[in-house]
Formats: structure tokens, C-alpha cells, sequence
């Protein structure tokens, strides 16, 4: 009986996706639905599925499995102190960048939650409908990481401060809580060891990371597909962590959370990344969200007048906790992005689930109230939701266009800046010549400057770009001006020289500073072989319908994805992979990873959208 139900489990973890797909229900995160079917095949509807030892070890593994796996999720370099010593570009971008930043805004944001929790909780125990206040105040204060993160990737958010800032609310909502926990079953628990000796978990934590700090520099010259050393890495940490909490009389997820924050800070490849979420996601997170609504009976919950009333009490103090974050939002955002953020930090499941399963082990709560909050959750993780995607929209510090600078107006550099103009690009040109002002000024943004010293670039705000382009006829004009915009702090320079013999003097200096050079003669040979070798090339670089393109693969949605399965896969041609500095030839079996670079063409139009979705860093 017992592999009957893990097989209808697994078969309900198998469909619940495809059927999603099916009807294209983008509304409710995964984990929600699972708990909903968990609820149907259970005691509450069809009794198909009852709970058993090898479920319940699997659907612990679940558990603390997506709790490392949500460690694995913080970006510490959110936390980084920027460096005292500036460029004159950053100088001057700091005081155009929104005084809240996104560490600032989540620290006040989340504050509002714990004060809100603590009055909500107090309210609770003072009315009589729920005694424990500490435990009332940590439940309250959870945010369900896991659902956040899924909710900034699908809009694509996690790269954009707006997205930033509401994951590390969620990150306290999930980090807070859980230190919480475990000081409160340290407390109150039978089996609670001494306080001091949860000073262990991160003297061991931090052990560890010191010991494999240098594991990942090397472990792909020893790596094979037979040994998979960095998920054995993964799982020693997880086992090793759990067991560490387990002794000091903490709770198992602290210590896979901790786990996570480990294997993060080690800096593990994207790869390693994917296939633990492809173990955890794939398998074992699956069932323990299913099996979560099995052990929801309704049945037995909804025939009693206490839980009724309940469970919309507990819904609205989940909402009301996280109301203050609005305002804290207002501060950088609209209004109503800054309504959709604290919607969505209103979503608490995961942690509700582990603070539940834990007061449940404790006997500090019955099951009446055990399913209230559940419920509860689960309501906030429908409509929670729902209300983020009605009312987000794209801010406008989101919405820049790449700023492009060029030095000269000619006929090298003109054509370039017009073509530029019809896509994702903010162009501006800079000449001294009057008769090419005369010339280009009707056809591409062009200004006219009497000189070109780097002094005066500066004052006319050229340097203030993401990409420089010194087309200027003048070789060692173009040299000095790119030191200039170097130690400015402009990103990306690209700079033109007619004459080799300059080129060759200090091009080696100029690559060692990351300025791209090149040279049109030379352009023109390589062209000219090109047209030989290969006649097709003439075609590409005359239709005026196709284009090729280059592109670094940033956005999860298209990693771990064979080509042939790409949506768009047949409105581009991809001619080239470039993966760890090797270039790969391509087909339809190819899976593309994070951090490819291709190169392919397709219609200008389409592809460039292509291009920018590809790009997009999610």
C-alpha cells in the first residue's frame, strides 16, 4: 500500500505541471497546486493517498532539501560595501541613484513585519483565540522564499532592483523566523539543548567553508559524469549541517538553510546550481508539498466552529503583517509596484509548513489550530499572487535604453549610429568638424564641439555612457581620449585606428585596460576572405531583412535547454557556442547553458528582441 500512494504522488508531481501548461494557469505557483491536488487525493475528497513511514522520511528530505536550496539563493553580493575609491563616472552616478537602495529598503521593510507580527500576536493571546504569543509572532513574520523567487523569475526581476528588494524581504521572512524557531523550541522545547551550544551550527558552518573554499577551482579538471563531485559536495553539506543542528537541539531546516548559505558562498557553477534544482524540484520537493495537503484532512478541520473562524483571522493577520513594507516601497517605487511587492511578500507557505510540523512535534498546538494556519497560508499563496501580477508593471529606472557615444561623425561611424537607433540603443554623436556637422546633423542626434580634449568631453557629459565608440580619423587622438574614458569609468570603449603602426605601439596596453580596438583595413581583408572561403557571406551582408549577433546567455528561462526545444528556435540560426572560452559547433541536440555566448542571425527585428530576452539576467 505503501508504493501504491508514492506512486500516485509521483504521478500527481508528473501531471500537475503539464496540466498547468496545458490550460496555461500562470496565476498560482506549482507548489500551491501541488498542495491543492495533495488535498483531493487525500482523506479530504477521494482518500486515494494515505501517509506512510517511507512517505513521511521522503517528504522530510523534501523539506529540508528546499530549505537549502533557498540558502542557495541569496545573492551576498547585495551586502557588499561598494569600495571608498570611485571613478568619476560612479561618482557622478552615485548621486543620481536612488538614496534607498535595495539592502536599506528590505532592513525597513522588514522591521514593519516584526513589529506588526508582535502587535497581531499579542491581539491573538489578549482575545483568547491563540495563547502562544512567540509562536503566533513567528508564524506572522514567515514569507515564503521559495514562491517569491518563482513569482521575480517568471517576470523576469531578479536582476532589477524592484526584484532585488523584495527578495531580500523575503529572505529575512524566511531567515528571521527560522532563528526564531529554533530559540523557541530551544526554550520550550523537552529536548532543547543549552542556547549557546547553537553556536556550534555556525562554528561548523564556518569550518566547512573555509575547508572547501578552493573546491570548485579545481574540482572540474578532476570532475567526471561517473563521480558528479559537486552534488556529492552538496549533500555531505546538507547531511553534515542537519545532523550538527539535530545535536544541539535545533531544528533539521536551520541547519539545510545554513547548508545552502554554505555551498553559496563556495561559489558553485550554474551547472551545479541546475541539477540540484533539478534533483530537489524533480523529486523530493514535489512530494512533500503533496503530501502536506494529504495530512490536511478538511474534513475533520471544517467541522469545527473554532477553525471556521480561524482561519480567515489568521489569512487577514498574514496580509496585515506585511502592509507596512507598502510604504517603505513608496519610497523608491510607484505606487503600484510598490502594492504588488507587498502583496507578494505576503505569500508564507514554506516556512508555515516547518514552524507547523515543529509546534505540532512540541504539542504546543493542536490540529484544529495547526490547520487554520495552514489554510490560511494557503489563501495568501492563492491570492497573494494574483494581485502581483495585476497591478506590477515595469518600472521606469527598467526601462533605459544602452546609452552609445560616438566621437567623430563620419562615414565609418554614421550609418552605424542610424542603424543602432531603430533598436535598444540611445545614440549620441560628437564631431569638431562644422562640415560634418553640416552634413550628419539631420540624420543622427550629432553635436558640435570646437575641441576634443578629454577635459572637454568630460564637461559636455560624453563620458557619461555605457559605451564609448572613438571612430575619430585621428589614431593618436583616439588613444589618449580612451585612457581618458577609462579611468573615467566608462564600461565598454571601442576604438577605431586607421594607422597600424599606432595600433601596434599600444594595442597590448590598451587590451590589458579591456579597450576593444580594430582596425578597417584589416576589417576589410578578413571581409574579403570571408566572401571567398564562404559566398554565402556576401548574402547575409546584403540582406537587409537578417543580421548576426552575438549574445551572452544571462536568463534562466532559456538554460539547460536544447536548441531544438528554444521557443524561437525557428526564427533564428545558431552558428556558434562559445562555453568556457571553446567554441562549439551547434545542432539541435545542443543544450545551452548559463553563461554561453552565441552567435546567430535571424531577422533584425525578431532577433534583436530574441537577442535582449536572452541577455536579460534572471
Amino acid at each position: 500500500m505503501d508504493q501504491v500512494s508514492l506512486v500516485i504522488i509521483l504521478l500527481a508531481a508528473l501531471l500537475i505541471p503539464l496540466i498547468m501548461a496545458k490550460f496555461k494557469i500562470n496565476s498560482l505557483p506549482t507548489a500551491v497546486m501541488e498542495i491543492i491536488v495533495g488535498i483531493v487525493i487525500g482523506p479530504s475528497v477521494f482518500n486515494f493517498v494515505n501517509t506512510s513511514d517511507l512517505i513521511s522520511q521522503l517528504s522530510t528530505i523534501g523539506v529540508i532539501v528546499l530549505l537549502f536550496l533557498s540558502g542557495l539563493e541569496i545573492d551576498f553580493s547585495l551586502f557588499k560595501k561598494r569600495r571608498t575609491a570611485l571613478t568619476p563616472l560612479e561618482q557622478k552616478n552615485a548621486v543620481n541613484t536612488p538614496k534607498y537602495s535595495p539592502v536599506r529598503l528590505s532592513v525597513y521593510a522588514y522591521s514593519t513585519i516584526i513589529v506588526l507580527s508582535l502587535l497581531l500576536a499579542a491581539a491573538f493571546k489578549v482575545s483568547g483565540l491563540f495563547s502562544d504569543f512567540w509562536l503566533a509572532a513567528i508564524l506572522f513574520g514567515t514569507i515564503s522564499l521559495g514562491i517569491v523567487i518563482a513569482a521575480l523569475k517568471e517576470q523576469e526581476l531578479l536582476s532589477k532592483a524592484f526584484g532585488q528588494t523584495i527578495l531580500l524581504i523575503s529572505v529575512f521572512g524566511e531567515l528571521v523566523p527560522m532563528m526564531g524557531l529554533t530559540l523557541y523550541a530551544s526554550v520550550y522545547g523537552s529536548n532543547s539543548q543549552s542556547l549557546w551550544l547553537l553556536l556550534l551550527i555556525l562554528a561548523v558552518a564556518a569550518l566547512l567553508l573555509l575547508r572547501f573554499k578552493p573546491f570548485f577551482r579545481f574540482y572540474q579538471n578532476i570532475n567526471k559524469s561517473t563521480t558528479q563531485l559537486d552534488i556529492r559536495l552538496a549533500f555531505f553539506l546538507i547531511v553534515t549541517m542537519v545532523t550538527v543542528a539535530e545535536s544541539v537541539g535545533a531544528e533539521n531546516i536551520l541547519g539545510a538553510f545554513v547548508a545552502g548559505i554554505v555551498l553559496k558562498l563556495l561559489n558553485p557553477s550554474e551547472t551545479t546550481r541546475e541539477r540540484l534544482d533539478a534533483i530537489g524540484y524533480g523529486f523530493f520537493i514535489p512530494i512533500f508539498f503533496i503530501t502536506t495537503g494529504v495530512d490536511l484532512n478538511l474534513r475533520t478541520l471544517l467541522t469545527s466552529g473554532k477553525t471556521l473562524l480561524l482561519i480567515p483571522l489568521f489569512f487577514l493577520a498574514y496580509m496585515v503583517a506585511k502592509i507596512g513594507g507598502y510604504w517603505v516601497l513608496k519610497l523608491r517605487f510607484k505606487q503600484a509596484n510598490a502594492l504588488a511587492g507587498t502583496a507578494l511578500t505576503a505569500t508564507t507557505m514554506t516556512m508555515v509548513l516547518a514552524v507547523l510540523r515543529v509546534a505540532k512535534s512540541m504539542k504546543t498546538i493542536t490540529s484544529d489550530q495547526s490547520g487554520a494556519f495552514l489554510l490560511a497560508a494557503l489563501l495568501t499563496c492563492v491570492i497573494s499572487p494574483l494581485i502581483f501580477n495585476k497591478f506590477y508593471s515595469a518600472e521606469k529606472e527598467d526601462l533605459v535604453k544602452t546609452a552609445v557615444h560616438f566621437i567623430g561623425a563620419n562615414l565609418s561611424t554614421v550609418p552605424v549610429a542610424q542603424q543602432l537607433r531603430k533598436g535598444w540603443y540611445d545614440v549620441s554623436m560628437y564631431t569638431n568638424h562644422p562640415e560634418n556637422y553640416q552634413t550628419y546633423h539631420a540624420q543622427v542626434p550629432v553635436t558640435l564641439m570646437e575641441n576634443f580634449t578629454a577635459q572637454d568631453l568630460q564637461d559636455h557629459d560624453v563620458f557619461d555612457t555605457d559605451i564609448l565608440v572613438l571612430g575619430h580619423i585621428d589614431a593618436e587622438r583616439n588613444y589618449e581620449l580612451a585612457k581618458a574614458a577609462k579611468a573615467y569609468g566608462v564600461r565598454r570603449i571601442i576604438v577605431r585606428f586607421e594607422d597600424r603602426n599606432v595600433l601596434n605601439e599600444h594595442e597590448d596596453e590598451l587590451r590589458e585596460l579591456g579597450v576593444e580596438v580594430y582596425n578597417t583595413p584589416e576589417a576589410n581583408i578578413t571581409l574579403l576572405r570571408a566572401l571567398i572561403e564562404s559566398p554565402s557571406t556576401l548574402l547575409l551582408l546584403n540582406d537587409t531583412e537578417n543580421s548576426i549577433y552575438e549574445v551572452r546567455v544571462l536568463n534562466h528561462l532559456y538554460t539547460d535547454v536544447q536548441i531544438k526545444n528554444l521557443q524561437f528556435a525557428q526564427d533564428i540560426t545558431i552558428s556558434q557556442v562559445i562555453r568556457n572560452r571553446k567554441l562549439i559547433a551547434p545542432n539541435g541536440n545542443t543544450t545551452i547553458m548559463y553563461g554561453d555566448r552565441l552567435i546567430f542571425t535571424g531577422n533584425k527585428q525578431t532577433a534583436a528582441q530574441i537577442r535582449q530576452a536572452l541577455a536579460t539576467a534572471n
